[in-house]
């Protein structure tokens, strides 16, 4: 795969005429799969006035209650869980007591808490001292992050590349933090459409920007080691928010600069 290359990108289509999405229980609605319809309008979102958005302190309380794992809790479950795989291997037959097998238990249970770490990681530790004001307003990209996961429906890996784009509004986020913050939710057990919107909402949160684009390309190993057994098949989605969602030329801005 390729390395995360990085993009900034000025759009000469973009005007501040309203929001750019809706707010349900502090969480953006709209994910999309591959857009390309639109309102026609250029509408972007405002910078958060009081009542109209969750104060930055109320989303930091959100994200406090993210964290579902400690370090400790790996430490206490570890036993229960090389148990579990214990069990496993006997039911498909195997000796857990032969020489090969002996640690796999165990090997097997530390892999899954290290697969599944973003339980144990808060998206306000990542960015709490990596947020900056600054004056710019033109689309940032960061493209081709790889991303890997775990299917929640069959526990089997998810990969693929993860490509980020925004309109900052007055303030910007550490490039790398856009990794780290892919990295968080997935590692964890995921469905691909969750974790495409919980990317965007994130950075949305953090930043109130203009507007944010994620798309994520992967593949499911559920459908190509079971199942339908289709090697080359890759699943696409996205979710658009504020002028993303609703400009579709800046929409088309972020498809094409992705591909190129």
């Amino acid at each position: 795969m390729e390395h995360s290359k990085q993009t900034k990108y000025t759009s000469a289509e973009r005007k501040d005429t309203g929001d750019g999405g809706s707010v349900i229980n502090g969480h953006f609605d709209g994910v999309v799969k591959r857009q390309v319809g639109g309102t026609g309008r250029n509408a972007a979102a405002p910078a958060a006035e009081p009542g109209s958005h969750r104060t930055a302190a109320s989303v930091m309380e959100s994200w406090k209650e993210e964290r579902t794992r400690s370090v400790e809790d790996n430490e206490m479950s570890l036993p229960s869980l090389a148990a579990a795989y214990t069990t496993i291997l006997r039911g498909l037959g195997e000796d857990p007591q032969r020489q090969g097998l002996l640690k796999t238990p165990w090997r097997a249970a530390t892999a899954m808490q290290f697969f599944t770490k973003g339980y144990q990681e808060k998206i306000i530790d990542v960015l709490n001292d990596a947020i900056f004001d600054e004056d710019h307003d033109e689309m940032v990209i960061v493209k081709d992050i790889d991303m890997f996961s775990m299917c929640e429906h069959h526990l089997v890996p998810i990969f693929g590349r993860v490509h980020i784009g925004y309109l900052p509004n007055k303030r910007v986020l550490g490039l790398s933090k856009l990794a780290r913050i892919v990295e968080i939710y997935s590692r964890r057990l995921q469905v691909q459409e969750r974790l495409t919107k919980q990317i965007a909402v994130a950075i949305t949160e953090a930043l109130q920007p203009t507007g944010v684009g994620v798309v994520i390309e992967a593949t499911h190993m559920c459908m190509v080691m079971r199942g339908v057994q289709k090697m080359n098949s890759k699943t696409v989605t996205s979710t658009m928010l504020g002028v993303f969602r609703e400009d579709p030329k800046t929409r088309d801005e972020f498809l094409t600069l992705i591909r190129s």
